[in-house]
């Protein structure tokens, strides 16, 4: 039998601080920085303002820094890309946020529409590109922060693998 009792034989966990979780202070996990880069998208107030397009080179800014991570705002006109590489030691996550980007990989090609998350970890090569027709603009969460970004060579099987072969990667939608 539930009763009042059983509240009585347990105590309240409020009065037992040792029994509580801490408060996280940060994104840890995966998952959490997907979350943070969610949470983020969905605050159009927060980033919307900010955003630039540029013909000559693309744009970016730097949204949001924390203990080892960093966040980054970037737009993309039509034909825009980031050329192939990887992030050195960083592992990342890149949400489209507006339009749509073309991620190449050695794997293929996909198209990432808003709400589309890619999660990656350190050595992954890939180019993103503004393939369509219309301004895209993404969020990139950068664990820990970006220090470099080396560029790499396609060859001409991996230039042709990525744009006519099916992407086998499963991408995270909302």
């Amino acid at each position: 039998m539930n009763s009042d009792s059983d509240l009585q034989i347990a105590g309240d966990i409020l009065e037992v601080p040792h029994l509580l979780q801490p408060a996280k202070e940060h994104p840890t996990t995966v998952a959490e920085f997907a979350g943070l880069a969610r949470e983020l998208a969905a605050d159009r107030a927060q980033w919307a303002h900010l955003v630039e397009y540029d013909a000559t080179t693309r744009w970016y800014h730097r949204l949001r820094t924390g203990p080892g991570y960093e966040v980054w705002l970037l737009s993309w006109v039509p034909g825009q890309g980031s050329g192939l590489h990887d992030h050195g030691r960083s592992s990342g996550l890149l949400t489209v946020l507006d339009g749509e980007l073309t991620e190449r990989t050695e794997r293929g090609r996909r198209t990432l529409t808003p709400g589309a998350q890619q999660v990656f970890a350190p050595g992954y090569v890939h180019e993103v590109v503004n393939d369509s027709l219309e301004p895209a603009v993404s969020l990139h969460v950068y664990y820990p922060g970006l220090t470099e970004m080396p560029m790499h060579e396609a060859t001409h099987q991996a230039t042709h693998q990525a744009q006519c072969a099916p992407a086998a990667d499963v991408i995270v939608s909302a």
